[in-house]
């Protein structure tokens, strides 16, 4: 069964725009969609689909690519010979195992993958890429000047180590749009902070947490993202060894999909299709086979987000973090065995 878009005017939109044949090379194929109706299709498709990882200028400074290893390809510092059409369209088709590229083959048909490769190819796999970034007018932003201020934050020129008393009144309004605005996408420390500071990375979404402007030069902690509760992970008591070292495993890898307690209802694990698997749910069946979880793990399953992670992690790895989920999220089963 086929994954429909949840915008069908977007799939119609598109398709009507391909072309039957679309050549392997890329060179003579305009970068701008409105010179080229394939180019227009899969620049509608790779930025529904494809720019949360590899981003709108294809160069995959995105906030997944400071999470996943390996990272989202840099299409932008890739040669063409490296990445012919017919390589992207089965990468889509198949995926790449032990990376976070997933297979599309139930989302996109043939043509809508040779779509988006040709896209790639002309937009992105040249001397001088399209410039393309999601503040964009099409987008909504008709004014992205306004947050100026926040610019130094989000580009990590102004640390969020900086003391607020260093701030001029300025810097200090662009951190105030910084935190209440920008943070939902841009949720990168800045350069200098110390590894204790609430804003180091680690990997859960959204909003870590989520802190409102400074008050008397005070921090106030806010519970306005319906996401943030899904970004704490559960107390387990006595919780030691492998388990222990599991839990580490767990939220440098699969928090960010899975969410740090275990439901999938963080931030990027909202907008999955389908849905991470709810590490929490009762009808969970694998939480009393840790042999077959991980052989899951190990190998990911098709159709899905969840990529294999056998290239990415030893076995004993993927041993311990089922051992953390078993003491986390079923700690009946632990006690039974």
């Amino acid at each position: 069964m086929r994954i429909e878009p949840k915008n069908a005017s977007f799939r119609a939109a598109a398709l009507a725009l391909l072309w039957v044949v679309v050549p392997a090379a890329y060179a003579d194929v305009p970068a701008s969609p409105a010179e080229d109706p394939r180019v227009a299709a899969g620049r509608a498709i790779y930025r529904y689909y494809c720019y949360q990882c590899h981003g709108y200028a294809g160069d995959a400074r995105t906030l997944a690519s400071s999470y996943l290893a390996p990272p989202p390809r840099d299409f932008t510092a890739t040669a063409p010979e490296q990445l012919p059409l017919d390589r992207i369209v089965q990468t889509l088709a198949e995926g790449r195992p032990g990376t976070a590229m997933v297979s599309f083959a139930t989302v996109l048909d043939e043509a809508e993958a040779e779509a988006v490769a040709l896209y790639i190819g002309s937009a992105f796999l040249r001397e001088d890429p399209v410039p393309a970034y999601y503040h964009s007018p099409e987008n909504g932003w008709a004014d992205h000047e306004r947050y100026a201020a926040a610019f130094p934050f989000v580009l990590g020129e102004i640390p969020l180590a900086r003391d607020w008393d260093g701030l001029t009144p300025r810097e200090r309004q662009g951190r105030r749009l910084y935190e209440t605005a920008c943070v939902s996408c841009h949720d990168l420390p800045g350069a200098g902070a110390p590894d204790d500071e609430p804003w180091a990375p680690r990997a859960v979404s959204y909003p870590r947490r989520h802190f409102s402007p400074r008050v008397d030069n005070a921090d106030l902690v806010s519970g306005a993202s319906p996401y943030a509760r899904h970004d704490v992970a559960p107390e387990v008591p006595g919780l030691e060894g492998e388990a222990a070292r599991g839990k580490r495993l767990y939220e440098a890898n699969c928090a960010f999909c899975h969410a740090a307690d275990g439901t999938g209802r963080n931030w990027i694990g909202s907008f999955l299709e389908p849905r991470p698997r709810d590490l929490t749910a009762s009808d969970f069946d694998l939480r009393e086979d840790p042999a077959g979880l991980a052989a899951r793990i190990r190998a990911g399953l098709p159709g899905t987000s969840m990529p294999a992670w056998g290239g990415v992690l030893a076995d004993g790895d993927i041993d311990a973090i089922v051992a953390y989920l078993r003491a986390a999220f079923a700690p009946e089963v632990t006690r039974a065995d």
